[in-house]
């Protein structure tokens, strides 16, 4: 059984190998014409604009709090106890109401289901 299984499958990879690598001999057109150059990067930003985020990191207890601000707006805090995993603190809307999260995850689980395994 375990012989058939594998001849099927080397069969079924030639059957997808060879016709794509006839494709690929196939003549190219004869009117092709070269890409244009890609624009230069922009110019940094001028005029104290910060596009990184500025963190500061304070000491309140035994808590260590990281703020996270960009153009001077407060967006993120993180909140680090001696003991125990951080939590975050995040204005989702720009409103300046803060939502708590115990982990930036997104929740995605993407499906690992096996399929076949040869053994």
């Amino acid at each position: 059984m375990r012989p058939l299984l594998i001849s099927i499958a080397l069969m079924g990879a030639l059957a997808v190998a060879l016709p794509s690598a006839a494709l690929a001999q196939a003549d190219r057109p004869t009117d092709l014409q070269p890409i244009p150059e890609p624009p230069p990067p922009p110019e940094p930003l001028e005029g104290g604009v910060s596009v990184e985020p500025q963190v500061t990191i304070i000491q309140r207890g035994e808590d260590t709090v990281e703020e996270h601000r960009i153009n001077g707006k407060l967006y993120m805090v993180k909140v680090t106890p001696p003991h125990g995993t951080p939590y975050y603190l995040m204005d989702e809307n720009g409103s300046g109401a803060m939502t708590r999260y115990d982990d930036l995850d997104s929740g995605l689980r993407v499906p690992k289901w096996v399929i076949f395994s040869f053994d």
